[in-house]
């Protein structure tokens, strides 16, 4: 591999965490809070006992259900994923002969796919970033999207995701951070199909990143081609513990009530940072922003002089070193960026 090609390759698996180093103000990583709340902890700490036995098929089954029922959809539609990238690692096992990645988004998928040796086609949505199906091109036999889509924080209309089915062509759809979303969010989730495949991340608004917990939605046959030569137990017992707690009605609700939270934080931070002269792309919907500002490379650096963490942008397919993408945030973490921005700026 060429120098250049290792960089390209760099670029794709940059991820916010490498930004953020020892007492940062973490505004670089989408993860709500440090830890889980309290009732998911004792859920997890309650489930320790059973580490000394394998994971069994009763949890995995009943965590399934639980996804299941979350989502009104059938048992033999839910996979469970050790993280909702885990579900972009399984794609080349479709064997898509061209694949389409709308872009600016997460690049996991490109990278994924190319070292498998598919062929990959970027579709670069200009500002503002809305979906426009026209520039997908029709010899895609799979297309692949984030709604809410990292890191424009932009929500595609389902109707308009809808319309980029095709005969022969899979859909697949990013929801990582739906639950995250204000109402309905546009969801695809419900929709049982079998061109449209779903993935779904419990990492973000429950701070379980280093749990790895997700899940895919789809029709069976495709899910079984997925999981097709899947290792033996795939998700251990606390991931299938926590799966099972974060789509119960309880956990539904709790995070409804965050994103209730995060709307109204995401509001008032946008009014905050326009105060300094960053420019924010919209209408933001996400637990994100992605900010326009001159010389973004050397804004984040001094940043980091002070202690602060924001996520680069360049990296992203579709946008430049003027872009970053920042965290939704409390008032008084927000205070302590704007104040340093003042200062940066």
């Amino acid at each position: 591999m060429s120098d250049t090609a290792a960089e390209a390759d760099a670029l794709l698996r940059h991820h916010g965490d490498v930004e953020v180093d020892s007492g940062f103000v973490d505004f670089a990583v989408n993860v709500r809070g440090g830890g889980p709340p309290a009732w998911l902890r004792d859920r997890l700490a309650a489930a320790l006992n059973s580490l000394g036995s394998y994971p069994s098929r009763a949890a995995e089954k009943a965590a399934r259900e639980q996804v299941a029922a979350h989502h009104g959809r059938s048992l033999d539609e839910v996979l469970l994923l050790s993280g909702g990238a885990e579900g972009f690692s399984m794609l080349p096992r479709l064997e898509p002969k061209l694949a389409a990645t709308i872009h600016p988004s997460f690049t996991e998928p490109d990278w994924v796919l190319a070292q498998a040796g598919i062929a990959v086609q970027r579709v670069i949505l200009p500002p503002p970033y809305e979906l426009d199906p026209a520039l997908v091109p029709d010899a895609a036999d799979m297309v692949i999207l984030g709604n809410p889509t990292n890191p424009t924080s932009i929500l595609h209309p389902r109707e308009a995701i809808l319309s980029l089915r095709r005969s022969g062509r899979t859909l697949v759809i990013d929801e990582a951070f739906a639950d995250a979303v204000l109402g309905a969010g546009e969801s695809v989730a419900s929709q049982s199909a079998d061109d449209v495949l779903v993935l779904r991340s419990l990492t973000k608004t429950w701070a379980l990143a280093g749990l790895r917990c997700g899940y895919a939605l789809g029709h069976p046959d495709v899910l079984a081609r997925l999981q097709h030569g899947r290792a033996h137990w795939p998700l251990g017992s606390l991931q299938l513990e926590a799966i099972r707690a974060c789509t119960e009605p309880f956990a539904v609700d709790q995070a409804r009530a965050e994103s209730e939270r995060i709307d109204g934080e995401r509001a008032a931070m946008i009014r905050r940072l326009e105060t300094v002269g960053l420019a924010i792309t919209g209408p933001a919907r996400a637990p994100f922003l992605l900010v326009r500002v001159d010389n973004a490379d050397v804004v984040r650096e001094r940043l980091r002089t002070m202690s602060i963490a924001v996520r680069r942008a360049d990296t992203f397919p579709g946008l430049d070193r003027h872009h970053l993408r920042v965290a939704v945030r409390d008032s008084q973490q927000v205070d302590i960026l704007v104040d340093a921005l003042n200062t940066v700026l």
